[in-house]
C-alpha cells in the first residue's frame, strides 16, 4: 500500500488559510494609513504657516540619508556575508570520516531557512543603519552648507568652521564605516565557521585560504580606518578636558599630539601586515600586527601622556599651562560673546550721609511691581471668569507714559483660556466653543493705586485703558498662547458665531451674557473636506471630527498653538528661550521669542551645561521646548522670532546676521529667516536682550572677567552669582529695569545682576546690559567694587531689612495675612549702589478667592543704612534725609513729606500719657484686624488704622527708654495659620509715616 507524501499531516481548511493573509493585509493597510495621516497632517500644518520648504527639506534629506545608509550598510555587510557563503570550504578530517561537527549541526538547522534569515537580517540592518544616518541630517546639512568663520584656531591653523561643521561629519562617516566593517567581520566569521571555512575542533585553529584572505582583508581595512581616525583625533584635542581648562593642554600638545601621529603610522604598518596575510599563509603576520597595535596604543597613547602629565605638568602646572589657559580665556570670551564686555572700577560710596542724591534722579522710575509675584494679583483682579488664567510669572516690557510719552517699564500679560467649566466640559465646548483667550493686561512697574494694587493701563473685556488707545489695539483675541490648553486643538471659523469671545453684564445689570465670534484669521488647516477630517480624526483618535455637523466647509483646525513649539517646528536647528513674552505691535498682540544658535564645537572654549547656567528661582522646571543640546561652548542670539497671537503667523528675523552658524542654516533653508531690515520699527521697540543668553554670559563672566592666565589659575578673584535671599540655595535671577550706568546720561532699559566673591557675602560686582535696541544694545558693563570698602551683598541687605523692620512687618502680617518679599533690585545711585525691595501683604480677597499680594511697603538700603516707607520716596528720605526728592520728569508725585521716624528729642511721656498711647496703639491694631477680616477686606479702613498705629508707635519710640522702645509693640498679633511663615521677633521697626494714597516711585 502506497502512502502519499504529506499524508498524516493536518491541513488548515481553505477559508482560514485565506483569512490569515487578508488579516495581515488589513493590519498593514491600517498601520500605513495612520502613518500617512501623521506625515500628511504635518505637511498640512507646515503649509498653513508657509514653511513647507522646511518640511520638504528635512524629509528629503532624511530619506536620502536613510537610503544611502541602508544601501551602504546592506552592501558592505550583506556583500561580505554572501562572499563568505560562496567561498569554498575547507576539507576537514571530519568530512572524510563522515563525522558531524558542531558547525555541521548548526548549519543543517539553519540552512533550509537561510534565505529568509538573510533577508530578515538585511532588512533589520537596513532599518537601523538608515534610521541612524537619517538622524544625522543636521550634521550633513551643516557640512554641505558650511560658511567659513574667517578666523583660525591657534594650534592647527584651520578655520573654525572645520571644527564646527567638517570634523563632526568626518567622525560620523568614520563611525558608520567602523560599524559596517566590524559587523562584516562578525558575519563573515560566523558564515565561514558554519560552512567549513575554518575549524575550532582540530588541534589549533585551521582555516581555508579563502577564509583567511577574507578576514585578513577586513581586519586590514579596519586598521586602515583606525589610522585615519588617529589623524583626525589630533584635531579633537582642541576639545580636551585633560588640562586645567578645556582645550588642548600642555600634555595634549606635547605628548598626545605626537603620539597620535606616531600611532597613525603604526596603524598604517599594521594594516600593511594584515594585508600581507592575504598572500602569506599562517597567522604570524596578523598576530604581530595585532600585538603591535595594542602595545603601541597602551604605551604611546596612554602611558607616555600620563607620565608627562604626572612628572612634567603637575609639579609646574601654572607655568606649563599658562599659554593654554590664555588660549581658553580668549576663545571662551569670544564664543559666548563677552569679549567686548567692559569692567569698570567703581569706587562705590558706602556712606549714605556723603551721597549726593540731589545730582542723581535715575532711581525715579525704578520698577516696584515684581512680575514674579503679582501674577496672582492679575489673576484675582483681571481674570473676570474662572475659565481664564494668567501665568504665574509675568513679563516686563516698555510702553510710553500717557502723560509724558517717555518709555517706562510695564508688567504685561495676556488673558488665556483654561477650558470650559468642569460641568460643561464636553467635546463641543472644549474644541468648538472655548477656543481662545481674550485681552491684554498691563500696568506700569513703578506705580500702584491707593490700595497697593497695580494701576492697570490696559484691562477688562473688551480691553480698555490709555495703553490700548496709544497702541491702537484692534485684535485682542488670543488663539495662540503658552497655556497648556494650547497643546490641544480647536475647530474654528465655521461661519457660525459659536465661539465664546468674552462674557459681559446685561444692560439691566441682572445676570450676564456672552459675546460670540467666529475666527477669520488666515492661520489653521482647512478641515471642510471629508478627507482632511478623516486624517485628523485618525491623528487625534476622535470620531466627532467626522460626525459633527458644526464643522463646515469654512472650518479650520488650530493646533501646535504654543509659540515656542511653533517656532521649534519651523526652525528645528535653533535653541529657544523658554520665556516668550507678549507685546502689542501694529495693533495686534504678538509673542516675541528669542532664538539661539548653539554649538559644543568651538575650539578651546569652555563647555558648560545650558540648563545649569540658566536655572534660577524663576526658571520654569517644565522645559517649553526640548533644546538640541545641553552641553554648549558657543552661543549667539541670532534670531528674533515672532508669532501672531490671533492667526499664528510665524516670522523669523536674522538678528546677528554675521553669525556663521546662522548663515550656514540660511544656505540650507533659503528664505526661512528674513533679513533684519524687514523688521518693523514698532516691533523693534519691544525687543529686549534675552534672559537665557544673559544668564549664560553672567555664568561665564563670573570667572572669565579675568583675562590674565596667572590670575585665572589662582582663582582668588572668581565670583559667584548670589543666591536669591528669599529662596535659599537657588541663584538669584537677573532683573529687567531701567538703570543709569556711570558715564551715561539717561537711564536705559537693562538686564541686571550682581556678583559676590567666591568666599564671602559682600558685593563684588554689578553687571548690566543695555536691553534696548540701538547703538548701545548688548553692551555688557561690569562695575567692580573697590577692595578697600565693604559693600553689602544681597543676602546681607536682606538680613538688614528683616532685622530692622521685622516688628513693623509683623504688624503687616495680621491674622491670616502673609508678608512676601518682592525682587531685591540693585542699581547704581548717587555714587554707590542702592537696594530697593517691595514688600507685599498677601491675603485672601474674600470667600472662595485665592490669596493675592498687595504692595504695602518699600524697603531701601544704601551701605549699612536702611529705610522703610509706604512709598519709595519715604524710604529714600529715611536713608538719605529730607533732601531726597525723586521726581520723574513730567509725572506728579503724591505729597508724602512727613515726620522722620526717629524723634529722639521728644519729651518723655507721663505714666497716664504712656498708658493712653498704648491703648491707642492697641485700638489701631484691633481696627486693622477688623478691616482685614471683612469680606472683602476694607483697605481704606486698614490704611487709616495703619496710620493711627504708626503715629502711636512714633510717640512710644521717641519717649520710652531705649530698652523699652526697641521691644516689640504691646499688641499681640493674632497667630498666623499653620504653615504661614512669620518673621522672627527682632528689634522693633522704625515706624513709617502714615500711608499715602499711592505708593508710587
Amino acid at each position: 500500500m502506497s502512502i502519499r507524501p504529506g499524508a498524516g499531516r493536518a491541513r488548515l481548511p481553505r477559508r482560514p488559510r485565506l483569512l490569515l493573509p487578508v488579516a495581515i493585509a488589513l493590519i498593514a493597510i491600517v498601520a500605513f494609513f495612520f502613518l500617512f495621516a501623521g506625515i500628511f497632517t504635518d505637511y498640512l500644518w507646515y503649509d498653513s504657516v508657509d514653511y513647507t520648504s522646511v518640511f520638504s527639506g528635512v524629509i528629503v534629506t532624511q530619506i536620502l540619508l536613510f537610503v544611502v545608509g541602508a544601501v551602504l550598510m546592506v552592501g558592505i555587510v550583506g556583500g561580505n556575508t554572501l562572499l563568505a557563503y560562496r567561498m569554498p570550504p575547507m576539507l576537514t578530517p571530519e568530512r572524510f570520516s563522515g563525522g558531524v561537527s558542531g558547525a555541521d549541526r548548526y548549519r543543517m538547522a539553519l540552512d533550509p531557512h537561510r534565505k529568509m534569515i538573510f533577508l530578515i537580517g538585511v532588512a533589520v540592518l537596513a532599518l537601523f543603519a538608515g534610521s541612524s544616518l537619517a538622524g544625522q541630517w543636521k550634521t550633513w546639512l551643516e557640512f554641505v552648507n558650511a560658511v567659513p568663520f574667517g578666523e583660525v584656531d591657534v594650534q592647527f591653523k584651520e578655520d573654525i568652521s572645520f571644527f564646527m561643521f567638517t570634523l563632526p561629519f568626518i567622525r560620523m562617516v568614520l563611525n558608520f564605516l567602523f560599524t559596517a566593517v566590524v559587523l562584516s567581520a562578525v558575519m563573515a566569521t560566523i558564515v565561514h565557521y558554519l560552512y567549513g571555512g575554518f575549524s575550532l575542533q582540530s588541534p589549533g585553529v585551521r582555516a581555508s585560504r579563502a577564509a583567511r584572505v577574507h578576514l585578513s582583508a577586513l581586519l586590514g581595512i579596519f586598521v586602515l580606518l583606525k589610522a585615519v581616525a588617529y589623524w583626525y583625533d589630533r584635531y579633537g584635542l582642541v576639545f580636551s578636558d585633560r588640562g586645567f581648562v578645556h582645550g588642548a593642554s600642555y600634555t595634549d600638545v606635547n605628548a598626545v599630539l605626537p603620539a597620535k601621529t606616531i600611532l597613525m603610522f603604526i596603524a598604517l604598518i599594521c594594516a600593511a601586515l594584515f594585508f600581507a596575510g592575504i598572500v602569506r599563509p599562517g597567522g604570524m603576520l596578523p598576530g604581530v600586527a595585532f600585538g603591535l597595535l595594542v602595545l603601541s596604543a597602551i604605551l604611546i597613547g596612554g602611558v607616555y601622556p600620563a607620565l608627562v602629565q604626572q612628572f612634567q605638568v603637575k609639579p609646574n602646572e601654572q607655568a606649563r599651562e599658562r599659554e593654554f589657559i590664555d588660549r581658553n580665556i580668549q576663545a571662551t570670551r569670544k564664543a559666548y560673546g563677552v569679549e567686548s564686555s567692559e569692567v569698570i572700577p567703581y569706587n562705590a560710596q558706602g556712606n549714605a550721609d556723603n551721597a549726593n542724591v540731589s545730582a542723581d534722579t535715575s532711581i525715579s522710575g525704578v520698577r516696584l511691581l515684581d512680575p514674579n509675584l503679582v501674577g496672582q494679583t492679575y489673576q484675582q483682579k483681571q481674570r473676570i471668569r474662572g475659565f481664564y488664567d494668567f501665568p504665574e510669572k509675568l513679563d516686563v516690557d516698555r510702553y510710553p507714559d500717557p502723560s509724558t510719552g517717555t518709555m517706562r517699564d510695564t508688567v504685561v500679560a495676556v488673558r488665556e483660556l483654561t477650558g470650559p467649566p468642569a460641568e460643561q466640559n464636553n467635546w463641543i465646548n472644549r474644541h468648538l466653543v472655548y477656543t481662545h483667550g481674550y485681552g491684554f493686561v498691563a500696568a506700569p512697574g513703578n506705580k500702584v493705586d491707593a490700595e497697593g494694587l497695580p494701576d492697570f493701563t490696559a484691562k477688562d473685556m473688551p480691553v480698555t485703558g490709555p495703553l490700548v488707545d496709544q497702541t491702537k489695539l484692534t485684535e485682542p483675541r488670543i488663539y495662540f498662547g503658552e497655556h497648556p490648553l494650547s497643546a490641544e486643538y480647536s475647530i474654528v471659523g465655521g461661519g457660525r458665531e459659536q465661539e465664546l469671545d468674552y462674557p459681559f453684564s446685561t444692560s439691566t445689570g441682572a445676570g450676564s451674557g456672552q459675546k460670540n465670534t467666529t475666527y477669520t484669521g488666515k492661520g489653521g488647516v482647512p478641515v471642510g473636506s471629508f478627507f482632511n477630517r478623516m486624517l485628523y480624526a485618525a491623528k487625534y483618535g476622535e470620531i466627532n471630527l467626522l460626525l459633527s455637523g458644526d464643522i463646515t466647509d469654512k472650518s479650520k483646525i488650530l493646533y501646535e498653538r504654543d509659540p515656542a513649539r511653533r517656532i521649534a517646528k519651523v526652525a528645528p536647528f535653533l535653541s529657544l528661550d523658554n520665556n516668550p513674552y507678549p507685546a502689542i505691535v501694529n495693533g495686534r498682540v504678538v509673542w516675541i521669542v528669542d532664538a539661539y544658535t548653539t554649538s559644543n564645537a568651538y575650539p578651546y572654549s569652555q563647555s558648560k551645561s545650558l540648563d545649569a547656567m540658566t536655572r534660577d528661582t524663576v526658571t520654569d522646571p517644565r522645559l517649553v521646548v526640548q533644546q538640541p543640546r545641553d552641553q554648549i561652548n558657543y552661543m549667539r542670539n541670532s534670531v528674533k522670532a515672532v508669532v501672531d497671537a490671533y492667526d499664528g503667523t510665524v516670522n523669523l528675523y536674522a538678528w546677528e546676521e554675521n553669525d556663521p552658524i546662522l548663515r550656514t542654516w540660511t544656505n540650507a533653508f533659503p528664505g526661512v529667516i528674513k533679513p533684519k531690515a524687514e523688521m518693523s520699527k514698532e516691533l523693534e521697540q519691544h525687543l529686549r536682550y534675552p534672559e537665557a543668553l544673559f544668564k549664560v554670559q553672567r555664568d561665564v563672566l563670573s570667572r572669565y572677567h579675568i583675562t590674565n592666565a596667572d590670575a585665572f589659575y589662582s582663582g582668588q578673584d572668581f565670583w559667584n552669582v548670589p543666591n536669591d535671599p528669599s529662596a535659599g540655595e537657588v541663584k538669584q535671577p537677573p532683573y529687567y529695569l531701567s538703570v543709569k550706568m556711570p558715564g551715561t546720561t539717561q537711564p536705559s532699559f537693562s538686564l541686571t545682576t550682581t556678583f559676590v566673591p567666591r568666599q564671602g557675602p559682600n558685593l563684588a560686582a554689578f553687571m548690566a546690559v543695555n536691553a534696548t535696541p540701538g547703538a548701545d544694545y548688548g553692551k555688557l558693563r561690569i562695575l567692580r567694587m573697590p577692595s578697600n570698602t565693604t559693600i553689602p551683598g544681597p543676602g546681607q541687605v536682606q538680613n538688614n531689612f528683616q532685622n530692622k523692620f521685622s516688628g513693623e512687618l509683623n504688624l503687616l502680617g495680621l491674622g491670616q495675612a502673609k508678608v512676601r518679599y518682592g525682587n531685591l533690585l540693585t542699581l547704581p545711585f548717587a555714587g554707590g549702589l542702592v537696594y530697593v525691595e517691595p514688600v507685599y501683604v498677601e491675603i485672601a480677597g474674600g470667600s472662595g478667592q485665592e490669596p493675592y499680594p498687595i504692595l504695602r511697603r518699600v524697603l531701601v538700603g544704601f551701605g549699612s543704612k536702611v529705610g522703610s516707607g509706604n512709598t519709595l520716596e519715604e524710604a529714600l528720605k529715611q536713608v538719605f534725609g529730607e533732601g531726597t526728592t525723586q521726581q520723574p520728569p513730567g509725572e506728579d508725585q503724591p505729597d508724602t513729606t512727613g515726620d522722620q521716624p526717629e524723634t529722639p528729642d521728644q519729651p518723655a511721656l507721663s505714666g497716664t500719657e504712656l498708658a493712653k498711647t498704648i491703648e491707642e496703639a492697641q485700638a489701631a491694631y484691633e481696627k486693622a484686624k477688623r478691616a482685614l477680616a471683612a469680606n472683602p477686606p476694607n483697605w481704606t479702613e486698614y490704611g487709616q488704622a495703619q496710620a493711627e498705629l504708626d503715629a502711636a508707635l512714633r510717640k512710644l519710640g521717641g519717649a520710652l527708654p531705649a530698652s523699652v522702645a526697641t521691644a516689640t509693640p504691646a499688641p499681640t498679633a493674632t497667630p498666623a495659620p499653620s504653615g504661614t511663615p512669620s518673621p522672627s521677633a527682632t528689634p522693633a521697626p522704625s515706624p513709617s509715616p502714615s500711608p499715602s494714597p499711592s505708593p508710587t516711585s
